[in-house]
């Protein structure tokens, strides 16, 4: 009897940490859903000399990429990045509009991939519809705070991260060459 009650104890556990992975869109069906089905070829941004101190700033590390791949049309953007949460990548897929005035405004953000253990309530609708329609402020922060959730508090702080970053080379596009 208490050998099965050890099994069924350490498969109840194994199962709980489990539930919060999972892929819930790939990549490539998130940029042919942002844009209808219908998906322009993709560019990309050179992380260049001029721009690294800047995404350096708002990432809170050194990115260890030299380019990043977008999607962009009729202006609006795509982005597909990834920052760690605790200790694994969350790849996250976010789309940036341009208003009327040249504006850079977070569109939607949705995560498509996340291997934590914990925290994944940041996939839910609740928690994404905060960023809805943000910008940055002059020093590259959010135009709004964001409400934390409890047990996720890195996960948070990544997706914050990723939303500045996506506003961010959303406006360095039409300067760029790439």
């Amino acid at each position: 009897m208490p050998i099965r009650f050890s099994l069924i104890f350490i498969l109840l556990v194994i199962s709980s940490l489990a539930l919060a992975r999972g892929v819930y869109q790939t990549p490539r069906d998130f940029v042919a859903e942002a844009f209808a089905g219908d998906p322009p070829k993709p560019k990309v941004l050179w992380i260049t000399k001029k721009l690294r101190p800047a995404v350096q700033k708002i990432m809170g590390h050194k990115l260890n990429r030299l380019r990043i791949r977008y999607w962009r049309r009729d202006g609006r953007s795509a982005w597909v990045l990834e920052e760690i949460g605790k200790e694994k990548p969350i790849t996250v897929g976010l789309i940036v509009k341009r208003d009327a005035q040249g504006n850079s405004r977070l569109e939607s953000i949705r995560v498509l991939e996340y291997r934590e253990s914990r925290g994944d309530e940041v996939r839910q609708a609740f928690f994404r519809d905060q960023f809805s329609g943000a910008t940055l402020t002059a020093d590259q922060q959010l135009d709004r705070p964001i409400d934390g959730i409890s047990g996720a508090t890195l996960s948070v702080r990544a997706l914050t991260k990723l939303a500045r970053l996506a506003l961010f080379l959303d406006q360095q596009l039409d300067s760029a060459k790439n």
